[in-house]
């Protein structure tokens, strides 16, 4: 039936529960990859590089990073229902923030920019592993698949539908204006939430905040700040390797702290399990995929098709439907199969995309890199999700939020990770083949094809992994 009960023994609808808890997580999401499309209209606005603006993804993703591992303790602290709503409002204000921006502050106004979209980051991330605790919570594990499928609709059509949103807005309206569409949206889903759509579903353990282990997770930041800073002329590196170093004792200290708290922040002794961990890697190479993807090909689609922001943003269309379409249909088919088998129908979807885009860089083909970009997004739609319930199904039920934090936490990690390499290795490449006396072009196709090669790399090691995966049968067997 549609009717569930909460923790206080009310009757709420399932339905309208996920629909609300979906929506407003995809609203908030889009917001992740929605700027790229935006970046030069905001580097004219604001008098910045390239290299500066790229912050308001990277430092966005890395701010997801530290407030992730947060979220378990919030769910076992706090109401779903505060928790959600409270979420939701801080990225309302983060989006006011960012609206009530003068450019003309230049660089300074920029900076002012980055706090509140910084406070986005943190709602996100809180919610990003919340939302998964809470649907594989409420739904029975031989239907979690089915279930994790829809869910994946928010995780993957939201980066792939961010720079679609961002080109629409953009070709009509200022750039101002996509933030005001977001705040109009999430304004909507606090009050569904209020309405009493969104109930408290989750079962609590109230224990003392650890923050030390917060602020230690600071170190992630320092390490992905350093990986960003090697391709920027002049690094300090003396400085540099001050800071990763600090943040790399941070993040030891962090591990080895979890250890030995009776109540630790994230819960690491679930990386003891073989197929959770391999999940992980899974579901983490899938999303490098699909985040640079919609990252990379639109600098493509813009830089060298010199197509403009608005086609760049509706090249992306295809793949976004098509990797909606799949979605579902990736849970159910786990559900029917089994894990392994989906998830190795993905890979080498991915390989295939990767590999045929490679051929297909030097035709200068809008139409043929678009299908390249489907079958990558489509292939992402058979590993990620999946993985992420894999995962879940190979713990015990009070470790789930700790495992979907952690799962969650080192895929926005390698993710960002991806990002920063691949926008890396492009702009050094390009740079160096210009330096060499190559046309613009040229130099700019020599690094997008070091970037794609290091892709299809990546995702053969995660084709590896996939045939590694034990006791991948029916997953309500266990």
């Amino acid at each position: 039936m549609d009717q569930n009960m909460t923790q206080n023994g009310k009757t709420y609808s399932r339905f309208w529960f996920i629909f609300t808890l979906l929506v407003g997580t995809f609203t908030m999401s889009i917001s992740q990859s929605s700027l790229s499309t935006a970046y030069p209209t905001l580097m004219n606005a604001f008098g910045i590089s390239a290299s500066t603006v790229q912050w308001l993804t990277t430092g966005f993703m890395l701010v997801m990073c530290v407030s992730m591992p947060i979220s378990p303790w919030m769910l076992n602290n706090m109401s779903f229902k505060t928790m959600f709503i409270g979420a939701l409002a801080l990225f309302d204000i983060g989006s006011l923030m960012i609206v009530l921006t003068p450019a003309a502050w230049g660089i300074n106004g920029f900076w002012f920019m980055m706090v509140g979209r910084a406070m986005e980051a943190f709602a996100v991330g809180v919610l990003f592993p919340s939302y998964q605790t809470v649907l594989l919570e409420i739904t029975p594990k031989e239907q979690r698949g089915t279930t994790m499928g829809i869910a994946g609709l928010v995780m993957g059509s939201a980066l792939a539908c961010g720079p679609i949103v961002s080109g629409i807005v953009l070709k009509f309206f200022s750039w101002k204006s996509l933030f005001i569409l977001f705040m109009l949206v999430i304004s909507i889903i606090i009050l569904m939430a209020a309405s009493g759509l969104i109930q408290d579903v989750m079962e609590r353990h109230e224990t003392n905040l650890d923050w030390l282990s917060v602020i230690l997770l600071v170190g992630l930041i320092g390490i992905m700040y350093v990986v960003d800073q090697t391709g920027k002329k002049n690094p300090a590196w003396g400085t540099n390797a001050v800071i990763f170093i600090v943040s790399l004792i941070a993040i030891i200290w962090f591990c080895i702290r979890q250890f030995h708290l009776e109540h630790p922040l994230l819960e690491l002794r679930v990386l003891k399990t073989f197929n959770y961990d391999l999940a992980i890697l899974l579901t983490s190479i899938s999303y490098i995929a699909l985040i640079v993807t919609t990252i990379i090909f639109p600098l493509y689609y813009q830089g060298v098709l010199k197509v403009s922001p608005f086609v760049s943003g509706m090249s992306l269309v295809p793949g976004a439907v098509f990797l909606s379409i799949l979605n579902p249909l990736s849970g159910k088919l786990a559900d029917k199969i089994g894990f392994k088998p989906t998830m190795l129908v993905g890979m080498f979807m991915i390989i295939i995309g990767w590999t045929a885009g490679l051929l297909v860089l030097n035709h200068l083909s809008l139409a043929g890199m678009i299908l390249c970009a489907m079958v990558i997004e489509g292939g992402n739609a058979f590993v990620m999700m999946p993985a992420v319930t894999l995962g879940a199904n190979a713990l015990p039920d009070k470790l789930v939020p700790h495992g979907t934090a952690v799962i969650t936490t080192v895929r926005q990690v390698l993710g960002s990770a991806g990002v920063t390499i691949s926008t890396l290795i492009l702009t050094v490449t390009t740079t160096n083949a210009l330096q060499q006396g190559n046309s613009a072009q040229i130099a700019s196709l020599y690094g997008y094809h070091l970037v794609f090669i290091g892709m299809v790399i990546t995702e053969l090691v995660g084709l590896v992994l996939a045939f590694m995966l034990k006791n991948t049968k029916k997953q309500s067997a266990n």
